[in-house]
């Protein structure tokens, strides 16, 4: 039987598979996505051209085509134009069609000519990673085929297979179907596990979704990202520079008024103000207000049970069913009512278009006004919070 130049045990083949294919997950989400797709971050030459290479041998993909589907997609999330939204198409769709998917999308013109502005453009890409993107595939077989005999091509099928299932699949579709949510943004994205290794990162796909222009993915402390571990390895070499990251609220107790830089934190940190009023306010009064019913009349019970994740969850993703629900179970309860009228109308405040930073500062000085004015001791608590507000800096 023929043998490869390099000989391994059982289980030294499959870690060549894992390593392989989680060099091929990092060039993704740190090439494709988060550097030419989104510019969160600067990589070096060497590194960018690295992962240029690296792409070409194990999945043939073309930068262009790749950063321009992906900003279609943020660009047109959920809509009949996302190229591979499983509220359109059907999750089982995109999980088992995404790579068809995605070469459909390929083929059109438009897509390339709007969205795929500012990626490599030059002699290299032209002539061989575009021009001749299945060569780099036939390599990475052949390369494989001697350095590890027949098992080889294993190895090269598992990487073949590794993007289109996990990325293609997985990530588009179960990413925007079913998992955790630590933001409420207008798509359905969600988070899949905490701990993003498998796809490098990408498993947190709500955090994403929220802060698009983002370099790190994880934002609670026990979120993973190791993607984000290696961007920062990089930037400590010198090898890469982070441009962006999901802004950090402060809390100056020092404050006693609310002023400019209260609304400028409000404003860029929005999505945190409304995950902490969902966990401090609404979590809080709904736990009350469940202990002050009656177990007894399980209608009600049931109604009001259900009511905190359909308060929580983004006004436009409920369907007319929950939407019902939702209230009828406000009509039943005053201090919810109240509570969910208080957050429609925070929600507001950042979604006025053409309005100055001091009738901003004026709106959110009202409304402290009105939830304090409420009598709801957690809504009167966030809104001595929220005047102490502040940005954290930009780490250097």
């Amino acid at each position: 039987m023929l043998e490869g130049l390099i000989s391994l045990p059982w289980w030294g083949y499959i870690v060549v598979a894992l390593v392989l294919t989680h060099i091929t997950i990092a060039a993704v989400t740190i090439f494709l996505h988060r550097y030419q797709a989104h510019r969160a971050l600067d990589l070096h030459p060497i590194v960018s051209h690295f992962f240029r290479f690296w792409l070409w041998l194990t999945t043939g993909m073309i930068t262009k085509e790749w950063a321009a589907i992906h900003r279609k997609h943020h660009a047109k999330v959920e809509t009949p134009d996302d190229p591979h939204s499983p509220q359109q198409f059907g999750i089982s769709t995109v999980l088992w069609q995404g790579t068809e998917l995605y070469r459909r999308e390929a083929k059109n013109l438009e897509t390339l000519e709007k969205y795929g502005h500012g990626t490599p453009d030059d002699w290299i890409e032209r002539q061989l990673y575009t021009g001749r993107s299945k060569t780099g595939i036939v390599l990475m077989f052949a390369i494989n085929v001697v350095l590890f005999g027949p098992l080889g091509v294993t190895i090269w099928a598992v990487q073949m297979m590794w993007i289109p299932i996990f990325a293609a699949g997985i990530i588009n579709g179960i990413g925007h179907y079913w998992g955790y949510r630590n933001f409420e943004v207008a798509d359905a994205s969600t988070n899949i596990v905490p701990w993003g290794i498998l796809i490098g990162g990408e498993e947190l796909h709500n955090n994403h979704h929220t802060f698009g222009s983002s370099a790190k993915l994880s934002s609670k402390w026990w979120e993973f990202d190791i993607g984000w571990m290696y961007i920062r390895t990089l930037e400590i070499i010198g090898m890469a520079r982070v441009k962006k990251i999901p802004p950090e609220l402060n809390c100056d107790t020092a404050k006693q008024n609310m002023d400019i830089d209260t609304v400028k934190a409000v404003i860029t940190g929005r999505f945190q103000v409304m995950a902490q009023f969902a966990r401090e306010v609404m979590a809080h009064v709904h736990r009350e207000e469940l202990k002050k019913a009656d177990p007894n009349d399980r209608e009600s019970w049931a109604l009001l049970k259900r009511a905190r994740r359909l308060m929580v969850r983004e006004a436009a993703l409920l369907d007319e069913a929950s939407r019902r629900w939702l209230n009828d179970a406000l009509a039943h309860n005053v201090t919810l009512d109240t509570v969910y009228t208080m957050k429609q109308k925070l929600q507001s405040i950042w979604q006025r278009s053409a309005t100055t930073q001091d009738h901003l500062l004026h709106a959110l000085q009202d409304w402290c006004r009105e939830a304090e004015a409420t009598g709801i001791e957690a809504l009167q608590n966030f809104s001595q919070k929220l005047r102490t507000y502040t940005l954290a800096p930009m780490p250097a």
